[in-house]
């Protein structure tokens, strides 16, 4: 790595200038969605699914694992748009369906490609093994369909309701703050390791700027946006925190597991669009329990 570069990556690890920057380009984008159309949310968030599946994909196949990438693009695209119709069931439905017409490909493309020509010897090919590592491979596939489409389901569905972009934004700026507190505390106080053997740059204190950051943001925004009670936005933050984070470490251990440090570079200073989203993945699903059942 060049001198100058060297010089950018703080504690954390991140190129921070780079990472400053298009945080606030995305950040800046989500706002103008929010405010004049609203329901563009959907596209980016079709958009977004499509290239993290694409990336995960891309990073598992590399080590040697076989995931049937066309089902799960349009699988997941049908899981998200079927929201709109339907509702968090066009979700579970278009997830069944995902899940079903992967574990059909998956058996027969490599039944297909590994078929042997019939001999005189074994002409009926009982003794022919069947697809290899099929067990493994679904229940990779099933985990990304789950952690990416289907959790981005309910991402979509916070955005249907009369409040929806405040919802949206609320959901947003929180995980956002989080990133920021915890950040911040990291950098400035982390001297105890949460998970040395996972995520060896978390700490205990950047744990605990995240909890102060990202719930406070949390309060304000269902306070002062959706006029709701201050305690669903602490319920909110607590949970928004909690999820944010075991996501980060669950991608972390991920890619620990593969041997590589980022699942792409789409996004200078961050990676691939898939470490930026690992932990709102699962915070989308706190945010429409939280506001959905509880507010």
């Amino acid at each position: 790595m060049p001198a100058d570069e060297t010089q950018k990556v703080g504690r954390a690890g991140r190129n921070l200038p780079a990472a400053i920057a298009v945080g606030v380009l995305l950040g800046g984008g989500l706002i103008a969605v929010l405010v004049w159309a609203p329901y563009v949310w959907l596209g980016v968030l079709a958009v977004a699914i499509a290239i993290a599946t694409r990336e995960v994909t891309a990073r598992l196949r590399e080590a040697g694992y076989q995931i049937p990438l066309v089902p799960l693009l349009l699988g997941g695209q049908a899981t998200l748009w079927l929201t709109w119709p339907f509702g968090a069931a066009g979700a579970l439905g278009g997830f069944a369906g995902m899940v079903v017409t992967c574990m059909i490909w998956r058996l027969i493309a490599q039944g297909r490609a590994a078929a042997p020509v019939r001999t005189s010897a074994d002409p009926d090919l009982s003794g022919q093994p069947g697809p290899t590592n099929y067990l493994r491979d679904i229940a990779a596939t099933i985990f990304l369909a789950t952690w990416v489409p289907l959790f981005a389901g309910f991402g979509a569905l916070l955005i249907y309701p009369d409040d929806g972009p405040a919802r949206v934004f609320s959901f947003m700026l929180a995980v956002v703050c989080s990133d920021i507190g915890g950040y911040t505390a990291g950098v400035l106080f982390g001297r105890h390791p949460m998970v040395p053997a996972i995520s060896p740059k978390k700490s205990w204190e950047g744990f605990a700027g995240s909890m102060v950051f990202g719930t406070t943001a949390a309060v304000l925004a269902v306070v002062f946006l959706m006029d709701k009670p201050w305690w669903a936005g602490a319920a909110l933050g607590v949970l928004l925190v909690i999820t944010a984070t075991l996501g980060d470490l669950v991608e972390s251990q991920f890619k620990r597991d593969l041997g590589i440090k980022d699942m792409g570079s789409l996004l200078p200073g961050h990676g691939g669009l898939m470490d930026r989203i690992d932990g709102m993945l699962p915070s989308a699903v706190a945010t429409w329990i939280v506001l959905s059942l509880l507010a």
